[in-house]
């Protein structure tokens, strides 16, 4: 009897050790390696039902690059404008989507909508291996979705799928989850790191063959990374995750790894009674602002994939009554505010040393970008001076070490994005300001930090 092979694999780079050890040696995180069984290679079998053998993503031989057919991937839409929005325009048959969340942020509701309205055109499966089927027809009365054409499987075992896979032939499927998916002849318990890689590259594989939509459900760690394998998410085509607190009624879905659009982008949702209902206009959620102005808060533009967006930026200046002053960021990040505060010291001079400075991101959206530097800087002097900043303007801007305001990409649409809304004042930087004088705007064009506080 051939003797069981392990090895460890890195559940945040992926990489391979041959013994345990408290520290990866490849990305130095901790406590991260987790024991994985190697199987013993086999040799495919050739399959003539697929065009090649099975397990093969393409059998077409070698091409030329000039000779590769350039026609347009065709796409099919979800339903919904904002989950389409984040795939990059719809659905591409073929490929694999992995969605992650938090429990309860609205995953099997989001798919299982979505699955109902694919249903009435083309054959869909919906597999559930967490919740019963009464509990998945209970949730679909619940929203009044159309039960009717949508077909429904309680299954884990993934041999035992891809047998009904092959005899239904369906076109679009969802796995509901990948953790509790297993495959036979792997010798570890459901959701441990051998089985949701065989299972992912098994159902994968499938959907590559077939030109079947996959959609994968993945659970989240507690620092709201995806568990599992790192190479999880090198199988599959696209990587999105659906955020959202258990307070809040808003879900945000962003797009993290995208091989059919751009990464990045941001859908924004309603948690109702009747389910998720899309958002057509965010930048109105998260500009709901009291009619009196206050001290601490402005209006700044950030660019999510394709669009701007307009979000309140809060700011909370207080004196320290500890030895060490506070410094808190909520929805950015906290080095990077603590380089800009350093920087409005120097080339400001305004010290917040001793003060305890909380900065927070209104609606729980997450800033990636440097376009909220300027932003958060007169946010945070509003707060510490206690005057507050007119109700009518918008700031955005890279604030550089030097104290000079660097520009940022599409600036002139963030602007025509805050006309819009009827902003009549722009802070922006000078690279940034348009050529023609917009109508209803005044724009202060700005070359340094000292050149943004003397307008305020």
């Amino acid at each position: 009897m051939a003797k069981k092979k392990t090895a460890y694999v890195c559940t945040d780079c992926g990489s391979d050790h041959s013994k345990w050890q408290g520290q990866c040696s490849d990305c130095g995180a901790w406590n991260t390696l987790q024991e994985f069984v190697v199987s013993a290679a086999k040799t495919p079998a050739r399959d003539a039902s697929l065009g090649g053998y099975a397990g093969a993503a393409g059998t077409q031989g070698i091409q030329r690059l000039a000779d590769v057919d350039l026609a347009e991937v065709p796409r099919i839409s979800s339903g919904m404008q904002e989950f389409d929005r984040v795939l990059g325009g719809g659905l591409v048959p073929g490929s694999a989507i992995l969605i992650g969340g938090h429990p309860g942020a609205g995953k099997s509701t989001l798919l299982l909508q979505t699955m109902c309205a694919l249903a009435a055109t083309l054959p869909a499966l919906y597999v559930t291996g967490e919740e019963s089927l009464q509990q998945v027809a209970m949730r679909a009365r619940r929203l009044n979705l159309p039960t009717d054409q949508l077909n429904m499987l309680s299954e884990t075992s993934v041999d035992r799928l891809l047998q009904l896979l092959q005899q239904h032939q369906p076109k679009v499927v969802v796995i509901d989850s990948i953790q509790v998916m297993h495959v036979e002849g792997v010798e570890s318990a459901p959701g441990s790191v051998s089985q949701v890689r065989e299972s992912a590259a098994a159902l994968t594989r499938y959907a590559k063959q077939t030109g079947t939509i996959l959609l994968l459900v993945g659970h989240v760690t507690k620092d709201g990374t995806l568990a599992g394998p790192k190479v999880l998410e090198h199988m599959i085509d696209c990587s999105i995750m659906l955020e959202g607190d258990g307070d809040s009624r808003f879900r945000t879905l962003r797009g993290i790894k995208n091989r059919f659009g751009a990464i990045n982008e941001l859908g924004v949702f309603a948690m109702l009674e009747s389910g998720l209902k899309e958002v057509k206009n965010p930048s109105s959620i998260f500009l709901s602002r009291s009619e009196e102005p206050s001290a601490g808060s402005v209006v700044m533009v950030i660019w999510e994939g394709t669009r701007p967006l307009l979000v309140e930026i809060q700011a909370l200046v207080d004196d320290s009554h500890f030895g060490h002053p506070k410094r808190v960021a909520v929805g950015l990040d906290q080095n990077r505010m603590n380089l800009l505060l350093a920087a409005l010291h120097r080339h400001g001079g305004v010290m917040l040393g001793d003060q305890d400075v909380y900065i927070n991101v209104v609606g729980g959206v997450k800033v990636n970008e440097t376009a909220a530097d300027l932003a958060l800087l007169l946010a945070a002097l509003s707060s510490f001076r206690n005057q507050a900043l007119p109700q009518d303007l918008i700031v955005f801007g890279e604030v550089g070490l030097s104290g000079e305001i660097r520009p940022v990409p599409s600036g002139q649409e963030r602007i025509r994005e805050a006309a819009k809304h009827g902003f009549t004042r722009a802070i922006v930087p000078k690279a940034n300001a348009p050529r023609q004088p917009l109508q209803g705007m005044t724009v202060i064009a700005v070359e340094t930090l000292q050149q943004a506080l003397a307008q305020l």
